[in-house]
């Protein structure tokens, strides 16, 4: 079936006969008409017994809807963004981002910064699509950038361009077919639990506090910064109610999170134990154990514990795995969840990931199960 186009958003008219465009004008079938309607839905319609017939009916129709008010409107949001700069444009949306915590504020920015804005600050809106995009990721894969700075900048270009297209600017979506760039984490270095021993009682005891609510009840460094003693809602749970933000240095929402959502997480005896003797050896103020060592009524800054978790790595005292990070504290508690059989919807939940394919990506190696122990495990269902 062959198709013949107009001009472009117009539509097209065609045969469904085994007749070559060239014949049409003799063979008695009918002609049909492919357009897109005002909601921008494919439509089809037949019945049509000349060429000329089809195709005034889809100039009737096209001309109906570049005359509608929504037309109309559209093609102002066209004329008014389709030359405006990515820069200026970008610079608009990024004050409609004020729903977004500062921390991922700050990702954009240095997206935009470091990314988006040296490869399309000049570039017209309206000249998008992609091609463009496309080459972007190209050219940022031969300059060598990262594959997490990749993903990130790729994310945030999509989402800038998906604004323009609700507003009209394409007719087509310009991340149609672009792949995006493949970041797949590392592996997480995790110590083992003779090297967590070593290591959770290596430093002073505000970083040896860090180290159990992390390898403990899995908090993100910022949340264990903001440990409370009244978040002990109960003997085994502890609820995760803010974080000490890196930007601002002050508590904050959770990240994922709106202001005053919270997530419980199981709480061991043996970090339950931890906390109590913390807040008997040191105090407390409004319940907060770790404060500022200069200035007790601000929290914790994430400076000192960095400092204290360098020494431990570098004092040769301590066993502490080639290549981890202080954010291997919070994977081993992810390992021993998923090391006992823990579900991993329940892992991603006290964790508080935004999606389970974060936590299945990451921690799928460290799940005990294997299609081999599941047909074990079938197999004995069978034969019972």
């Amino acid at each position: 079936m062959a198709t013949t186009g107009l001009i472009r958003g117009m539509g097209s008219f065609f045969k469904e006969c085994e007749h070559p465009e060239s014949r049409w004008a003799k063979c008695p079938h009918e002609y049909k008409i492919r357009y897109r309607n005002a909601a921008g839905q494919q439509t089809e319609e037949s019945g049509f017994a000349t060429q000329q017939k089809a195709m005034a009916r889809l100039a009737e129709v096209y001309h109906a809807r570049k005359n509608s008010p929504q037309s109309q409107h559209k093609a102002e949001r066209v004329k008014k963004y389709g030359g405006m700069q990515f820069s200026a444009y970008a610079a608009e949306w990024f004050k409609s981002q004020r729903h977004q915590g500062p921390a991922s504020l700050r990702n954009v920015e240095s997206s935009l910064k470091n990314h988006l804005l040296p490869a399309f600050g000049s570039r017209r809106m309206g000249t998008f699509d992609q091609k463009v995009v496309e080459a972007f990721i190209g050219t940022m894969e031969r300059n060598g950038v990262g594959l997490a700075a990749q993903s990130q900048a790729f994310i945030r270009l999509k989402t800038i361009l998906l604004d323009a297209h609700r507003l009209g600017l394409y007719e087509d979506n310009p991340m149609d077919g672009v792949r995006a760039p493949q970041y797949d984490p590392k592996r997480a270095v995790i110590p083992s639990l003779a090297q967590l021993e070593g290591i959770r009682a290596a430093g002073d005891d505000a970083f040896n506090l860090v180290a159990e609510l992390m390898s403990g009840c899995g908090l993100r460094n910022g949340e264990a910064y903001a440990v409370n003693i009244h978040n002990i809602v109960a003997n085994d749970i502890y609820r995760v109610t803010e974080q000490v933000n890196q930007a601002t240095k002050t508590y904050a929402r959770l990240k994922h999170r709106k202001a005053g959502e919270y997530r419980d997480v199981p709480l061991p005896a043996r970090t339950k134990r931890a906390i109590e003797q913390y807040a008997d050896t040191h105090g407390t103020v409004n319940g907060y154990l770790l404060r500022h060592p200069q200035d007790i009524s601000q929290p914790m800054p994430q400076h000192i514990i960095d400092r204290r978790w360098r020494t431990v790595r570098t004092s040769g005292r301590v066993d502490v795995p080639e290549g981890m990070v202080l954010y291997g504290l919070r994977h081993f508690f992810a390992s021993n969840c998923l090391g006992h059989g823990i579900p991993i919807t329940d892992v991603a939940e006290w964790m508080g990931h935004r999606k389970i394919e974060i936590t299945f990506k990451t921690y799928r190696h460290l799940m005990p199960g294997s299609i081999g122990r599941a047909a074990e495990i079938l197999d004995l269902g069978l034969a019972a």
